[in-house]
């Protein structure tokens, strides 16, 4: 379906059209069927009221946007995938991990531990459906100079025996747990299979998103697909460009879109979404933890789950779950060790 030929068999859409809207990503009868008229106009060069025809084409081809059943929308959450954080605590209280097909925010006060959980979240996602993990790659979009290949190399390396000895095998390199080259050939392995990227201002951000969409494309068929977007942070640029009540709605609208724009990688390609965010405090507040998460309401309800890490006594960490459309309020204990997350 990625043939411009077959663009060409929704009204409207000749040659010229089909070869701009492969050129912008929408190589596909899904791709276009979840973009909006204004979005498809501006990229391939149409009018709106043309976009909109080539939309409603693509949906009905694709046979999405339409209503189903309950029963088929069960028949299809059984294709959603589980990340493990590998604590068991934290995964049961998140019925079995980070859902694929959705966004999941954490948010905290700087050194909870954030960057930690993207990290060991991207060296997670790589590993056996039995061992936790959903075999694929991450996609890791940093906009606060967070990212660390070394921190990687000792996560590998805290894995349990058993873990690595699994991927070892898997990946067909030669060695166990306790051999040193195995070792750094498996650190090699999972590092490859990380595409990182820096964001320099917000607007690089968005355009970032937009090219994970294409590493999700390039990679659809490989035996380890995009399973994992991650931002570190999601909000740390246009907090710092947009500022003051008159720059607010400029600012939301543009988040706005961005979170869009992760949202369909998730949809798309059956990847977990793992947005950062960071905090302000409340000074209205005079019980309770002042603490709340930035991005407004826009975030709040963009976000599938919400969860706030916040610091503890040494390396331990509480990890409460705010918000989840299927599962109760809860909370759990981890600690951030070098060997990565651990159980308390």
């Amino acid at each position: 379906m990625a043939a411009s030929q077959d663009l060409e068999d929704l009204p409207g859409v000749g040659p010229a059209t089909a070869d701009k809207l492969q050129e912008n990503g929408y190589d596909s009868y899904q791709s276009i069927a979840v973009a909006s008229p204004a979005e498809l106009s501006n990229k391939a060069d149409v009018g709106e009221s043309s976009a909109s025809d080539i939309i409603n084409a693509a949906r009905e081809a694709a046979d999405i946007g339409g209503f189903e059943t309950g029963s088929s929308v069960l028949a299809r959450r059984e294709e959603i995938g589980k990340l493990e954080w590998l604590i068991p605590e934290i995964d049961d209280m998140l019925g079995g991990g980070v859902e694929t097909q959705s966004i999941t925010e954490v948010y905290g006060e700087f050194g909870a531990g954030k960057s930690q959980v993207t990290h060991q979240l991207a060296v997670n996602v790589q590993l056996q459906a039995e061992q936790g993990g959903l075999h694929g790659r991450c996609v890791f979009i940093d906009s606060e100079d967070t990212f660390r290949p070394e921190r990687i190399d000792e996560m590998v390396r805290g894995l349990d025996d058993d873990v690595i000895d699994a991927e070892l095998e898997h990946r067909e390199i030669e060695g166990s747990a306790a051999d040193e080259e195995a070792l750094e050939a498996l650190v090699e392995d999972v590092l490859d299979k990380i595409h990182v990227a820096k964001a320099f201002n917000s607007n690089h951000q968005i355009l970032l998103a937009e090219k994970a969409l294409e590493i999700s494309k390039e990679h659809e068929d490989d035996e380890y697909p995009v399973r994992l977007l991650c931002v570190d942070s999601l909000t740390a640029h246009f907090r710092a460009e947009y500022v003051g009540r008159g720059e607010l709605a400029n600012r939301q609208q543009k988040l706005n879109k961005h979170l869009h724009d992760l949202d369909r990688v998730g949809n798309l390609y059956n990847a977990a979404v793992l947005v950062t965010n960071q905090v302000q405090s409340n000074p209205d507040a005079f019980f309770g933890d002042p603490t709340k998460p930035i991005g407004g309401n826009i975030l709040g309800h963009k976000s599938t789950f919400r969860m706030y890490l916040k610091k503890s006594k040494g390396n331990k960490r509480i990890v409460k779950l705010v918000d989840a459309p299927n599962l109760p309020d809860g909370e759990a204990v981890m600690r951030v060790e070098n060997a990565g997350l651990k159980p308390e």
